[in-house]
């Protein structure tokens, strides 16, 4: 029944944040077919929207593969690596492959984000960390370190307004012909639900995954792959969006549980109405000037992150 009030919710929004803007738009410009007012609606409006809701849905699902894969409710993409490791790829592409365009930005953002999340998840299996906390704290340290190597270019190479515009997301330049690389993220949510219930198995284990036939390093590998290209494409077209592939699976497993194929699209749908929630706090709370979404977000994830860390750790005692 949530699921039903979270689908209304989110119909109701994205009309409402068609009519948020510096440009007013009202009903009787779109029933009068006023031309400039349905111009903006196309050009900015509904592709701002239409970012939204799939950065929203493609990282939440990003966040989800990545704590079954790991086994742990506090990795993601911001707190695995794989965001710091695409800044890291989208840099050399613009730095040394600039001439190629998107092309070699996806490729080497991708490429970047896939190498971080194995070196994560490699470094986790090998120090064989016992304590929860201690995971996420091991892949910040690691983001951080590439993070400072990708700073060292850019200082290098004169980029370093570039590559802090990546760290913090926004949907500010989102316009009809420069987001249309987002809808990449589409066919990879639906692969993500193709394989919802091996991901499901590989989240109990390599042993427990094998006994049962299946075959565990590929299907880690296709999890971290479609986690890679998803980050890859936000990075390139948004930014870092922090902490939203963290909190919203585990709020939606904290009342649907841990089968994959049961939560992946309640988690899309609420990873997409929290980040459209972000957007239009963001558009608003100082208008007619707007809020990077990667601050909102940050801040408010960053606060649930420390809540539900909190939350564990009593549980735990």
């Amino acid at each position: 029944m949530r699921t039903i009030y979270a689908v209304i919710a989110l119909a109701v929004l994205s009309c409402a944040s068609l009519f948020i803007g510096n440009i007013p738009i009202t009903l009787n410009d779109l029933l009068s077919w006023s031309s400039d007012k349905v111009e903006v609606l196309f050009l900015t409006r509904f592709p701002r929207l239409a970012a939204v809701l799939i950065t929203g849905a493609g990282m939440s699902i990003c966040g989800l593969i990545m704590q079954h894969i790991t086994r742990n409710r506090f990795v993601s993409p911001t707190t695995g690596a794989s965001v710091n490791s695409a800044h890291f790829g989208l840099l050399v592409a613009t730095i040394f492959f600039s001439a190629y365009g998107y092309i070699s930005s996806l490729f080497f953002a991708a490429a970047f984000a896939m190498a971080g999340t194995f070196a994560f998840v490699f470094l986790i299996r090998k120090i064989k960390v016992r304590s929860l906390e201690m995971v996420p704290l091991l892949g910040i340290m690691l983001g951080i370190l590439i993070e400072a190597m990708a700073t060292f270019l850019a200082y290098r190479y004169n980029m370093v307004e570039s590559l802090s515009a990546w760290m913090i997301g926004s949907f500010t330049w989102i316009i009809s012909g420069r987001y249309e690389l987002l809808y990449l993220s589409v066919p990879m949510v639906l692969i993500a639900f193709i394989y919802a219930n091996k991901f499901t198995v590989a989240g109990m284990g390599e042993d427990v995954s094998l006994s049962l036939g299946l075959k565990y390093d590929q299907v880690v590998n296709i999890g971290l792959g479609i986690t890679s290209v998803v980050t890859a494409v936000v990075v390139i077209i948004v930014g870092a969006v922090p902490f939203l592939d963290l909190i919203v699976p585990n709020i939606v497993s904290l009342t649907k549980g841990d089968n994959l194929r049961r939560t992946i699209w309640d988690t899309a749908i609420f990873g997409a109405l929290f980040l459209l929630i972000c957007d239009i706090f963001s558009r608003l709370v100082i208008f007619p000037y707007e809020v990077p979404i990667g601050l909102t977000v940050g801040v408010i994830g960053s606060i649930t992150f420390l809540i539900l860390l909190f939350r564990r750790r009593a549980y735990e005692r």
